[in-house]
């Protein structure tokens, strides 16, 4: 059984998220330099099974392309390139930011843990993953 890999992409950082083996649970994993995350992925699944990867979509909240949509088409065009066979799925990520903050406050992190961007992007990339699994079930 394996595993499900949640994305928060960005230009410059990208926020990874990953379930535990009965796909359940979503934890953080890392955060890498946009540049790096076809090569850190291909790293990844040489020692763990990966059934998804679930890639946060940006959308306004009228349901619109926003800035950064382009981007995230693009790397997905890149993931399906490098990844083929495996299942790529789209998950709305509005308010993630917002909520991955919310959620360090509440877990008690220092202002210095939540002003890491990278810190924001892998709990932001969890929360997708964790918003995909609960739809799924």
């Amino acid at each position: 059984m394996g595993r499900v890999i949640g994305i928060d992409y960005g230009s410059k950082r990208v926020g990874l998220a990953v379930t535990d083996p009965l796909k359940i649970i979503a934890s953080p994993l890392d955060t890498v330099h946009s540049k790096d995350v076809i090569e850190f992925l291909k790293n990844y699944m040489k020692t763990e099974e990966v059934e998804e990867i679930v890639v946060g979509m940006p959308k306004n909240l009228n349901n619109e392309d926003t800035n950064a949509t382009p981007l995230v088409k693009a790397f997905i065009n890149l993931l399906k390139k490098n990844f083929q066979g495996l299942k790529i799925i789209l998950q709305d990520e509005r308010f993630t930011s917002k909520m991955a903050l919310d959620a360090m406050i509440a877990a008690g992190s220092s202002k210095k843990q939540r002003r890491e961007k990278g810190n924001i992007d892998k709990v932001s990339a969890s929360i997708i993953l964790q918003s995909y699994l609960e739809q799924t079930k």
